[in-house]
């Protein structure tokens, strides 16, 4: 069964964040908030925490799991940012987007999209994720906390547990954190594409 951290969202406690830290460090697989919706996370080369993230979600190889990434440098380390977009891009973070770009040599292939080569990466704006990141020192993969069948993310951290406790290690509980997705804006191509309309303003990228 998941452990369950009642978090404050304003104030994370610093022992907590390194008790989850530590979670993730072991190869576990967490449900954390964001400043759009609850996600799946696990450590970058967590082979088995990847695999439990997509049949939990029950994705794909082809579905884009997200590199959440603490600040724009650690971002540029894994994806390489077209000229055309990089003062978009960076303005618009940290907040509720994700840009699928290029890989670099730094993200595993079985993280990559199998045909396109590429990766979906975001910063959030949100305390406890944050602080958690900075607490990694690295990327957490994570994919939106939408299970199968439903029309809408869980929003609540005491529900997750009484629903996934018996399929993740670590549940982040710091309240509500909404339902909308973010918005999803691929750079792969010769022209940005809104995959996704969400919670982050595309008119940036239009």
């Amino acid at each position: 069964m998941a452990r369950y951290f009642d978090i404050h969202p304003a104030n994370p406690q610093r022992r907590s964040i390194a008790q989850v830290a530590d979670v993730v460090r072991g190869g576990g697989v967490i449900a954390y908030p964001t400043d759009s919706c609850y996600a799946l996370g696990c450590q970058l080369d967590s082979t088995e925490g990847i695999a439990r993230i997509r049949t939990i979600r029950q994705l794909d190889d082809r579905h884009h799991l997200t590199l959440v990434c603490q600040d724009f440098a650690q971002l540029g380390k894994f994806v390489t940012i077209p000229n055309r977009v990089f003062r978009a891009v960076k303005a618009a973070t940290p907040g509720r987007y994700t840009f699928i770009m290029p890989a670099t040599k730094e993200v595993p292939r079985r993280l990559m999209h199998p045909g396109k080569k590429t990766i979906g990466v975001r910063i959030p704006d949100h305390t406890v994720t944050q602080a958690l990141l900075a607490e990694l020192g690295g990327p957490l993969v994570s994919a939106t906390l939408l299970l199968p069948g439903q029309d809408e993310p869980m929003t609540q951290g005491w529900d997750i547990n009484e629903e996934l406790g018996h399929a993740l290690d670590a549940v982040l509980d710091s309240g509500d954190c909404g339902t909308e997705p973010t918005t999803v804006i691929d750079f792969s191509g010769d022209e940005p594409e809104i995959v996704r309309r969400g919670a982050g303003d595309p008119e940036a990228f239009e």
